[in-house]
């Protein structure tokens, strides 16, 4: 079966029960965004899951600050499905140095992730990141939403983003 997001190869049946995703996505009020180490904020957010035939999905997602449209945090990488079973993986690179794999369960259009393994740039900013929760869904009424966590150095896992977003391709 040809994916209507990418016509020069099918989508590899590995993937199908991500088929859900695939597209581009554009966040169409702007997220929230905190921490207790920073003020508060609001961002938008594209999002673009695509595949080339193989058995993984790409995905690129780019944040910019609401106000101000300046970039923010990028991230990159692939998903992929643990062939007979629901387990996925993201394997990610962020533009802030980075680099994480977060394991977790696909249950029918919701994504659950836990970070299972963080490596970072030898000049990362500090504090470090320790630990990152990600949930992802598919709504009733067609939009994705998705909640970040994260747990950095002396502190404990905390929501940090919560987004929604429409398909737009």
């Amino acid at each position: 079966m040809a994916c209507p997001f990418h016509q020069s190869a099918n989508l590899n049946p590995a993937v199908l029960p991500l088929d859900w995703l695939l597209g581009t996505w554009q966040s169409d009020e702007p997220g929230e965004g905190s921490f207790p180490s920073i003020s508060p904020f609001r961002y938008t957010e594209s999002l673009h899951f695509s595949h080339v035939g193989q058995p993984i999905i790409n995905f690129m997602f780019n944040a910019f600050h609401a106000e101000s449209k300046k970039p923010l945090h990028r991230e990159c990488g692939f998903i992929r499905l643990q062939p007979g079973t629901n387990k996925v993986a993201f394997i990610i690179a962020q533009n802030s140095g980075l680099v994480e794999i977060e394991e977790g369960e696909l249950t029918g259009q919701q994504l659950t992730l836990h970070s299972t393994a963080l490596a970072r740039t030898s000049f990362a900013k500090e504090p470090h990141v320790q630990q990152i929760s990600r949930h992802i869904q598919l709504r009733p009424d067609g939009r994705l939403e998705q909640t970040v966590s994260m747990a950095l150095e002396g502190q404990h896992l905390t929501q940090h983003l919560h987004i929604t977003y429409r398909r737009t391709e």
